[in-house]
């Protein structure tokens, strides 16, 4: 499982590096994507397949016959780690109930990146994903009332302003940061109420980019001092 850039590329371990060339088969949900990164650092893939939600079913039984075989599987994502809201959290439970060695090759996270910009409390916090689009979307947002957590969740920019505005009516006041882009040319950190940043994205007009989304905990200031517990 080999973590990659999430924007800028030179954001790539030695050891990522090294694992993907020795790799018998590299994994990947986009071959096209990933042979940018590929020839970026110059590594030349044995055998590069696609994996994705598409043809899951099917690869992942391929990928499992190859590593009950013997061979050594490399599965990256379009970007960051996977597993996190992709399908290979699906071929990482099939290995190990087949006793297969799983080696996290760690590196770049959107939703971790985001929530070490925020600013907000960082010892307690709930990763969200992606909310649903329609059925379950209210009692999901609903769910944050009372939160002591910070929440951090991916948004597509087509939703992100109906998001802030959904955040505000049912939450309130509460603290919202949202980064844009995030280790790319166009990085951007927002921070201010959930409000204050649903006027402040409906003025730009249009919102491009790859969007995560920081909720801070009830009744967090920026005054308060996060302390660690015993």
């Amino acid at each position: 499982m080999v973590a990659t850039p999430i924007g800028n590329l030179e954001d790539f371990s030695i050891r990522a590096a090294d694992t993907l060339k020795s790799a018998d088969i590299v994994a990947c949900e986009d071959t096209r994507h990933a042979s940018i990164l590929l020839n970026r650092h110059g590594i030349y893939a044995k055998k590069l397949v696609s994996y994705h939600s598409h043809n899951i079913e099917r690869r992942s039984a391929e990928l499992l016959r190859a590593l009950l075989d013997g061979q050594n599987v490399a599965l990256i994502s379009d970007a960051g780690s996977p597993g996190v809201s992709d399908p290979g959290a699906a071929l990482t439970r099939m290995a190990a109930m087949e006793g297969i060695i799983v080696r996290p090759i760690p590196g770049p996270s959107a939703f971790l990146s985001a929530l070490i910009a925020s600013g907000f409390p960082t010892a307690r916090f709930v990763y969200e994903g992606f909310l649903p689009r329609k059925k379950g979307r209210k009692t999901r947002l609903l769910s944050w009332q009372g939160e002591q957590r910070t929440v951090v969740f991916y948004e597509s920019p087509h939703r992100l302003i109906k998001t802030l505005v959904e955040i505000a009516e049912l939450l309130g006041d509460r603290l919202v940061c949202v980064t844009r882009e995030l280790t790319k040319i166009h990085e951007e950190v927002v921070r201010g109420t959930a409000a204050e940043l649903a006027a402040e994205f409906s003025a730009r007009g249009q919102v491009k980019g790859e969007i995560t989304v920081v909720v801070a905990p009830q009744n967090f200031t920026w005054g308060a001092v996060e302390k660690e517990e015993d």
